[in-house]
């Protein structure tokens, strides 16, 4: 899913290794050209002469540009927003250019900078512990968001999978009441998992579904509320006023944004979009498999400050990964 970035990071990497190279062997040829001044090794500036002799070459803020415009082609081609690159190459400028850097620590320099950068980027994003939070209030309601077609309603029957693995009970708030087959669609995987649908009819109010779903778990002692709710366009002003209104009825515990990782620079959009217009806690990013490109796990955290969840990675109701920031950092950097 990161092999790209990798490779890129290699790329500038060398081509630096490769500019210091070439300033090292022509650093070394000056040397070999003039007299070495000979200097009383009892004087204070002995040491300081004898610095002259270790090969430390500067990097121009000229050259380094154009050795990151390709890297920075890479990057927003495999969807890394604009301001995750500018932060990329303020991080790699910082480390690098102006300042005495070997040729063999060059790779070294590089990787640290990046790593630290991308790990900055997850630390300040936060972390949740969900089975902490469920087992802490009941029930625990959770409200699914996100535009069409990315997965959400297969995601919020992953989410049920999961906590029913760890002996959490779930019931289904249908409150999706618009989009065609929607309530059947929900109903097919609750048939699956053993779990009750609280619904009403097509058109309906989903403010009152979810309500509804609320009560009846309270009556039934069930630990966790999964309410779906009919994808949004994040532009569509008016479908955004309604969520925001199933929200102010439900008061969710958590509201998790579900995310199309195939939708490259557009994921980093869309949840800048419902943090302004819903707001959300945190979110689940899908079809992490088959995202060859993988920018948007980056740029979304980047984007919104908000930690993920998990990883989509299959079709089968355990293809659902907790995320791991040190794992991503491992594969990029490791």
């Amino acid at each position: 899913m990161i092999d790209f970035l990798k490779k890129a990071f290699q790329g500038f990497s060398k081509k630096v290794e490769e500019e210091q190279g070439e300033k090292e062997e022509k650093e070394k040829e000056k040397n070999k050209a003039e007299p070495v001044k000979v200097v009383e090794p009892v004087k204070k500036g002995f040491f300081k002469e004898i610095e002259k002799f270790v090969i430390e070459t500067k990097l121009s803020e000229e050259n380094f540009g154009k050795m990151f415009s390709e890297l920075e082609d890479a990057l927003l081609k495999n969807n890394v927003a604009i301001d995750v690159v500018s932060g990329i190459k303020t991080a790699l400028k910082w480390n690098i250019v102006e300042k005495p850097v070997k040729r063999e620590d060059v790779n070294k320099i590089v990787k640290d900078s990046l790593k630290e950068f991308v790990a900055k980027i997850f630390q300040d994003a936060g972390q949740i512990d969900l089975l902490s939070k469920v087992r802490n209030k009941k029930p625990f309601v959770i409200l699914f968001i996100g535009v069409n077609g990315v997965g959400k309603t297969t995601t919020l029957a992953k989410i049920a999978k999961y906590l029913q693995k760890n002996n959490l009970s779930c019931v289904f708030g249908a409150a999706d009441t618009f989009r065609a087959a929607s309530i059947e669609q929900l109903e097919e995987h609750a048939n699956k998992l053993g779990i009750h649908v609280v619904k009403h009819n097509y058109g309906a109010d989903a403010a009152a579904v979810a309500y509804d779903a609320i009560t009846h778990a309270k009556a039934q002692g069930i630990n966790t509320v999964l309410i779906d709710t009919a994808g949004r366009s994040h532009t569509n002003a008016d479908l955004m006023d309604e969520l925001a209104k199933v929200r102010r009825v439900a008061k969710p515990d958590m509201v998790i944004l579900t995310v199309d990782s195939l939708t490259g620079n557009d994921a980093a959009e869309q949840a800048k979009l419902f943090e302004d217009k819903i707001g959300f806690d945190a979110f689940i990013l899908t079809k992490t498999d088959t995202d060859e490109k993988g920018g948007a796990i980056i740029s979304v955290s980047y984007t919104v400050k908000k930690p993920i969840l998990f990883l989509g990675v299959g079709q089968r109701y355990e293809d659902l990964k907790p995320f791991k920031a040190e794992e991503i950092i491992n594969k990029l950097f490791g």
